[in-house]
């Protein structure tokens, strides 16, 4: 399991979108959220689109990995399709906000957190301003929240720079891949080659 993270406006979409089209080893888990849909995105494949009491039925029947609150809105992490696809086999990609990122990592400490970045604070309100779905005082706010999220980043395993998009899919795919063949994700591997061993003594 996989988080990827970073301030509004980076570009952490795209980057999915991008892993997801280039390597069939990941699965998106959809997330549950209060805000409106944007125009183009549909229910339950973007967002699961929920009213206030809706996420908030979810929350008590413990339906959800994670949540949090965000600008007014909240987002959450569904259980079922999370352990259904890592069953599968699958790396699954939780695109959330840090406060979610943390429970998560609090929660399964083998999960990878990965921040993504732009090259610099201009490119960042350039970026939002040219998405063209919010309004000033919206971009404003984001903003205003994406200084407070620079205290997390160094709570994160990884920082990937988006500056240019191929580049960034290529390095967050291999940071991710050089996970699997660290020492402590094969400890059951490790231990049968131990036994495996002895047969020289």
């Amino acid at each position: 399991m996989l988080v990827i993270s970073g301030f509004a406006g980076t570009g952490k979409g795209t980057l999915v979108s991008a892993l997801l089209e280039k390597y069939d080893n990941y699965a998106l888990s959809v997330s549950a959220t209060t805000r409106s849909p944007r125009q183009g995105e549909k229910d339950g494949v973007h967002y699961f689109f929920k009213t206030r009491e809706e996420f908030q039925e979810m929350i008590r029947s413990e339906e959800l990995i994670e949540y949090a609150q965000y600008v007014d809105n909240y987002y959450g992490t569904p259980r079922d399709y999370v352990e259904q696809k890592l069953a599968e086999g699958k790396d699954v990609i939780l695109e959330i906000e840090m406060q979610g990122a943390l429970k998560i990592k609090e929660k399964f400490p083998d999960t990878l957190l990965l921040f993504v970045v732009p090259p610099d604070a201009d490119t960042l309100q350039k970026r939002l301003k040219g998405r063209g779905t919010e309004t000033p005082e919206i971009i404003k706010k984001r903003l205003h929240r994406a200084i407070e999220e620079t205290e997390y980043i160094f709570k994160y395993d990884y920082l990937v720079v988006n500056d240019q998009i191929d580049e960034c899919v290529q390095k967050t795919h291999a940071i991710i891949q050089s996970e699997h063949f660290r020492v402590q994700r094969n400890e059951d591997f490790v231990k049968v080659l131990q036994e495996d061993m002895k047969k020289f003594k």
